[in-house]
């Protein structure tokens, strides 16, 4: 399989407090990205209850541009039927 197919399907799961601290650190860590997030996503929203033994999961993704670094989901695309997502290592963004 090619780098180009395999970034384009998820690498793992993290549960919700996970996604939400990597956007959190990635915010705190580059200036201006929390503005752009909001400008250009919406919020993912309230994922509802954890099924019994299992919590809430959101896709993380490798990034393309640092490949050791992770894609987190930050909200939906306000352009395109897309998740938006973070690296955490850059700061930039992409549509998955």
């Amino acid at each position: 399989m090619t780098s180009n197919v395999a970034q384009s399907y998820p690498y793992t799961t993290e549960t919700e407090a996970e996604r939400v601290a990597a956007i959190e650190r990635a915010t705190a860590q580059f200036d201006g990205l929390a503005k752009k997030i909001a400008d250009e996503s919406t919020p993912v929203g309230e994922p509802g209850p954890d099924e019994p033994g299992r919590p809430n999961r959101s896709w993380v993704f490798i990034c393309p541009l640092h490949v050791p670094a992770r894609l987190h989901v930050a909200g939906y695309a306000r352009e395109r039927h897309a998740l938006y997502v973070v690296c955490d290592e850059g700061g930039e963004t992409y549509l998955r």
